[in-house]
C-alpha cells in the first residue's frame, strides 16, 4: 500500500462513486514519510459544561484514566491510525504533545490524522516510527473540547471517514479508502506502475513519441506492452 499514490487511489474511489475521501493542505510532522494504517476514529466538539460532565462521569465509570484525548490513545493497536475530528481547532485543540505521541508511536507504529493541532513539535520530531498529519502547531494545551465518540463516522475537512477505513497519507494529502476497495486500489496501482515503467523505457529508446505514450495507447502499443510484460516476468525483472 505504501507504493500506491494518492492519484491512483483517488481514481479507483471515484469510479465507485466515493467522491469525498480526500483531504489536503496538512502540516506533516515527518515530511516525505508515508502513513498507512487502519482508521480508529474520534470526534471532539466545542466544550459544553453539561455534556462534558456526562462524558467525564461515563469515562470514570468505565475506568478510563487521564484526559479524554488519552482515552482514545489507550484503545489503539498495532497498525491503527488515529483519525481525530477536532473541527479544525489548533490553539487549544492540540490533541497530542510529545508524550502522547510517544504512546501513539509505541502502540501503532503508524501515526495519526488530526483535524486540529499538536504541541511539543520539537519532541515529536525526534520520534522515528510515526507520522502525524495535522492542521498546525501551537504551544497551548488542549482545552474547551469534549470527546463525543470513538469509532464512529467522522468528518475530516471534506472527507467522510468510517472506522476501519485504510488511511493513506502522502505528500499530496490524506485519502481514506473503504476496506472493500483496498485490493482493487493495490492491483490498479501495480498495473499503473508497470505501464509507467514500460512507457518511460520506450521513450528512452525512442520507440514512441511522448504524444503516443501520454494518451490512450493504440492496439500496437498495448500488444508491445503485453510482450514486454511477458519478457520481464520471464527474465525475473519484475
Amino acid at each position: 500500500m505504501k507504493l500506491v499514490t494518492t492519484e491512483q487511489a483517488w481514481g479507483v474511489l471515484r469510479q465507485h462513486g466515493y467522491n469525498h475521501q480526500f483531504e489536503g493542505n496538512w502540516f506533516c510532522t515527518h515530511p516525505g514519510k508515508i502513513l498507512v494504517g487502519r482508521a480508529l476514529t474520534a470526534m471532539m466538539v466545542p466544550m459544553r459544561p453539561d455534556l462534558h460532565e456526562i462524558v467525564e462521569e461515563t469515562g470514570k465509570a468505565e475506568g478510563r484514566i487521564g484526559g479524554q484525548n488519552s482515552w482514545v490513545i489507550d484503545m489503539l493497536q498495532l497498525n491503527d491510525v488515529m483519525v481525530v475530528d477536532m473541527f479544525g481547532k489548533v490553539e487549544g485543540g492540540t490533541f497530542v504533545g510529545d508524550n502522547l505521541s510517544a504512546a501513539l508511536q509505541r502502540r501503532t507504529k503508524a501515526g495519526a490524522v488530526i483535524d486540529g493541532g499538536i504541541r511539543d513539535f520539537q519532541g515529536i520530531m525526534k520520534l522515528k516510527d510515526i507520522v502525524i498529519f495535522c492542521r498546525g502547531v501551537h504551544p497551548s494545551a488542549i482545552t474547551d473540547t469534549t470527546l463525543v465518540g470513538i469509532n464512529i463516522p467522522v468528518r475530516i475537512g471534506r472527507a467522510t471517514v468510517l472506522p476501519g477505513d485504510v488511511v493513506l497519507g502522502t505528500p499530496t494529502g490524506v485519502i481514506f479508502i473503504p476496506p472493500h476497495l483496498v485490493e482493487e486500489v493495490v492491483k490498479r496501482s501495480e498495473e499503473i506502475r508497470l505501464r509507467d515503467r514500460f512507457g518511460k523505457q520506450r521513450l528512452r529508446e525512442g520507440r514512441y513519441t511522448p504524444g503516443q505514450i501520454d494518451t490512450k495507447w493504440t492496439e500496437e502499443i498495448e500488444e508491445d506492452f503485453k510482450n514486454w510484460l511477458k519478457e520481464m516476468k520471464r527474465s525475473g525483472k519484475l
